[in-house]
């Protein structure tokens, strides 16, 4: 009982890391998002959203090494496999809105951003639903 608890402690430590690393990531992503979504934009207000995305995709890089090197091989387990169901998920997402929009139905530009979106919080979800279940 008592290693339980304890077990249980270290995820909560890990998690709240992985939220404090998260949250000006976060906030770094809404900024590139905001940054990017005037269709016309000066060649000053481009470099500065390519920069904020580059800083922005590094970022994320960075707090998921921090957060796999300090969990243990079976939250790297959870979180690989999350990350592969959620890796196919977008990559059938995106070849079902290819398919609608050479068919004309919806443009490709308009879904992509929602399925690489979805294909994060799914892999969040999949990996905190695994984690909470499995312990």
């Amino acid at each position: 009982m008592a290693k339980e608890m304890q077990q249980d402690q270290v995820t909560r430590a890990a998690r709240r890391a992985v939220l404090i690393d998260g949250i000006p990531v976060s906030t770094l992503g809404v900024v590139a998002l905001a940054l990017g979504s005037n269709p016309d934009q000066s060649a000053v207000q481009k470099g500065w959203w390519i920069a904020t995305t580059t800083v922005f995709t590094l970022a994320i890089a960075w707090v998921l090494l921090r957060a796999f090197r300090r969990a243990d091989e079976y939250l790297r387990r959870i979180q690989l496999e999350s990350m592969a169901i959620a890796f196919a998920a977008v990559l059938v997402g995106l070849q079902v809105a290819t398919l609608l929009d050479a068919a004309g139905i919806v443009r490709l530009q308009q879904l992509a951003q929602l399925i690489l979106i979805g294909g994060v919080a799914m892999w969040l979800l999949i990996a905190d639903l695994r984690t909470r279940l499995h312990r």
